[in-house]
C-alpha cells in the first residue's frame, strides 16, 4: 500500500474513533468563571444560599390573603433534557404563588458601571398563564435587602425586575426599574415601552439585559439583539418630568365657547328635496341579450350521480340527484327569467338635515394655564441604579415545572458570553435534537456527526485556555483525535512532496476500452466505513480512501472485466 494510502488509513482509525467518542453528549462542569454572582444551582435548597419565602401576600384587588405555598426543587429537568447532570430550580406547583429569594455576599452597586443581567428559563410544559421573570432586590437603608428570606413577598421593594410574562393579551419581556424622586423622595416605576415578545418554547430560553452608563441599554434572547434604546427616551412615565405643569387651580370659565361649529337655525329643506326618494332604481333602458335562455335552469340534477346502494326509499325517502351548473348557462349570457338590473337613484339625495357654520362666539379649545413643576427635577444617569441586596422570584402562574439556571449578574457582557458558550449553547442543541426542531439557526451547534465533533473541539480548547493538563484528563478522547488528525496531515504534506513513501509509479499508457453495462453493474462499492461517518470525514476535509483501488477484489474484477 503506498505511503498516502497508510497515512489516511490511519488518520481515518483515529478520526473515527476520537468522533465516536465525541458523538457523546457532554457532561455537566461547573463554571470556573468569576462574577459579582454566579448561581448553577449544584446544591439541594436546604443547603444552599436560597430561602423559600412563608409569607403571605394581599391582592390589590378583594383584599384577599394568599400564602406562597409553592413548592421548588433543585432537579435536572424532565423534559428535552440537556446536559447529564446539570440541574436548575425549578417552581413544581400549578395554580399557586411562589416565592424564593437569596442575598449576594456584597451588595452590588451599578453606579458608573455596566450591568449584566442574563439567565435561562426552561418552559418545561409551556406558559399557560404566569411569569417568569426575576427582581433584583433593592439594598435597604440598613445595608440588607428588604423583607428577604422567609418574608420575601410581592411588596418587597425591587431596582430592576427583567423576564417574560404571558397571559391572556400581555406577552412580553418586562424590564422595568425603580426610580427615586430626589425631591419629593418618592419611588416610581419605570416600564419599557414596546417590550419584545419573548420565546414560548419548552426548550431552554436565554435572557440577557445589558445596562450601559450613556444611559442606552440592550435585550437579547438566545443571544440575540431583540431591544435596544435609551433609559431616558424608552420608558413610561418618563425619569425626568415635565418643567411645567397643568395649574391644578384653574378651571375653565362658564362663560366660555368651545363648540366650534353651530347649527345654521336660519337654513330650510329645499322644496324639491325628496326624501323618500328610493336609493337604487330599475334601468328601464336595460334590454335582455339575444343570447339569454329564458327556458333553461341555472341548476340542473347532476346526470353523473347515482343513488348509492345503501339507500333506502322507505327510511331514507325518495332519492333526489344533487344539484350542479347548467352546462348551457355557461356559454349564454343568463339563464332563468331575466329582470331588469337596478341602477342607483340620480334623484337621491336622503333625509336632509339641517347644515352646520361657524360658530362667531368660538374661542377654541380651553386650556389650563401652565406652572412650573414643583417636582420637577433632571437625572442624566439614571443607569445608577440603587446598589442590589439580591435576587427574588415572585411567581404565580398557572404552569408548573418553569426551570431557572445559569444566572449571571455582573458587570462584563464578554464574561455572560462565555457563561453562555459554556452552558446554553451546550445544551441548546441537544435540547433541540431530542424536540426535533433544529433549525436553521442551530447549524453553528451540534446537529451532525461533524457539528457534534466541531462542538467537542471547542470544549476541550475552552478548557485548555484554563489549564491544559485538565483539559486531557477530562476529554482524553478529543485529545488523541486531535493528535491523530495533526499526524495525518503531517504525513499527508509529507508524502505530498516526497519525502516518505515510495517513488511515484508510472502507469503505462493504453487504449481505452468501453466497459460494456454489464462490467460496470458487476463494481459494487465497498464503503470503508459506516455512510454516516464517510460523510462526515469528507465534510471534515479528511480524505476517504477509494474502495475500488484500496480493496484487492474490487481491482481483481476490474482488471478482468477490462480484458473481457
Amino acid at each position: 500500500m503506498r505511503a498516502q494510502s497508510v497515512v489516511s488509513a490511519a488518520g481515518t482509525s483515529a478520526l473515527m474513533l476520537a468522533a465516536s467518542a465525541a458523538a457523546e453528549q457532554a457532561v455537566f462542569h461547573p463554571t470556573s468563571l468569576t462574577a459579582p454572582f454566579v448561581e448553577q444551582f449544584n446544591d439541594a435548597i436546604a443547603d444552599s444560599r436560597w430561602t423559600i419565602s412563608r409569607a403571605t401576600k394581599q391582592t390589590p384587588v378583594g383584599d384577599e390573603t394568599f400564602s406562597y405555598v409553592g413548592q421548588w426543587e433543585v432537579e435536572e429537568p424532565e423534559v428535552y433534557p440537556g446536559i447529564p447532570g446539570d440541574k436548575g430550580l425549578v417552581l413544581k406547583t400549578k395554580a399557586a404563588h411562589h416565592a424564593i429569594s437569596t442575598l449576594f455576599p456584597e451588595p452590588i452597586d451599578p453606579k458608573g458601571k455596566p450591568l449584566v443581567v442574563q439567565y435561562e428559563v426552561k418552559l418545561q410544559k409551556g406558559l399557560e398563564c404566569g411569569g417568569a421573570y426575576i427582581k433584583l432586590l433593592t439594598e435597604g437603608e440598613g445595608g440588607e435587602g428588604f423583607r428577604a428570606g422567609e418574608d420575601y413577598t410581592d411588596k418587597t421593594p425591587f431596582t430592576i425586575m427583567f423576564g417574560p410574562d404571558k397571559c391572556g393579551s400581555t406577552n412580553k419581556v418586562h424590564f422595568i426599574f425603580r426610580h427615586r424622586n430626589p425631591v419629593t423622595g418618592e419611588w416610581e416605576e419605570k416600564h419599557l415601552k414596546n417590550p419584545p415578545a419573548p420565546k414560548i418554547t419548552k426548550t431552554t430560553a436565554l435572557y440577557t439585559l445589558i445596562v450601559n452608563p450613556d444611559q442606552t441599554f440592550e435585550i437579547l434572547i438566545n443571544d440575540e439583539s431583540v431591544k435596544t434604546g435609551s433609559l431616558l427616551e424608552d420608558f413610561t412615565p418618563a425619569v425626568n418630568p415635565p418643567k411645567e405643569i397643568d395649574d391644578p387651580e384653574d378651571f375653565k370659565p362658564e362663560s366660555w365657547i368651545d363648540e366650534a361649529e353651530i347649527d345654521d337655525l336660519e337654513a330650510t329643506k329645499p322644496e324639491d328635496w325628496d326624501e323618500d326618494a328610493p336609493l337604487m332604481i330599475t334601468d328601464t333602458d336595460a334590454t335582455k341579450p339575444d343570447d339569454w335562455l329564458e327556458d333553461e335552469p341555472e341548476y340542473i340534477p347532476d346526470p353523473e350521480a347515482e343513488k348509492p346502494e345503501e339507500w333506502d326509499d322507505e327510511e331514507d325517502g325518495d332519492w333526489v340527484a344533487p344539484l350542479v351548473s347548467n352546462p348551457k348557462c355557461e356559454e349564454a349570457a343568463g339563464c332563468g327569467p331575466w329582470i331588469q338590473p337596478k341602477i342607483k337613484n340620480p334623484n337621491y339625495k336622503g333625509k336632509w338635515t339641517i347644515p352646520r357654520i361657524p360658530n362667531p362666539a368660538y374661542k377654541g379649545v380651553w386650556a389650563p394655564s401652565k406652572i412650573a413643576n414643583p417636582a420637577y427635577f433632571e437625572d442624566s444617569h439614571p443607569s445608577d441604579f440603587t446598589k442590589i441586596a439580591g435576587i427574588g422570584i415572585e411567581l404565580w402562574t398557572m404552569t408548573e415545572d418553569i426551570l431557572f439556571d445559569n444566572i449571571f449578574i455582573g458587570h462584563d457582557a464578554s464574561q455572560a458570553k462565555k457563561f453562555a458558550d459554556e452552558t446554553f449553547h451546550v445544551k441548546k442543541p441537544i435540547e433541540k435534537e431530542a424536540e426535533g426542531s433544529l433549525e436553521d439557526e442551530d447549524l453553528d451547534h451540534p446537529n451532525t456527526l461533524v457539528d457534534k465533533i466541531r462542538l467537542k473541539v471547542y470544549e476541550f480548547i475552552h478548557l485548555a485556555t484554563i489549564d491544559f493538563a485538565t483539559a486531557i484528563k477530562q476529554m482524553p478522547e478529543v485529545a488523541a483525535g486531535l493528535a491523530a488528525a495533526a499526524f495525518t496531515a503531517l504525513g499527508m504534506l509529507l508524502a505530498l512532496f516526497g519525502l516518505i513513501g515510495s517513488a511515484p509509479t508510472k502507469v503505462k499508457q493504453t487504449t481505452s476500452v468501453k466497459k460494456t453495462p454489464a462490467t460496470t453493474k458487476a463494481v459494487a462499492p465497498v464503503a470503508p466505513a459506516g455512510e454516516e461517518e464517510k460523510k462526515a470525514l469528507e465534510d471534515a476535509g479528511v480524505p476517504v480512501p477509494n474502495p475500488e483501488v484500496t480493496n484487492p477484489e474490487v481491482r481483481k474484477r476490474t482488471t478482468r472485466s477490462t480484458k473481457d
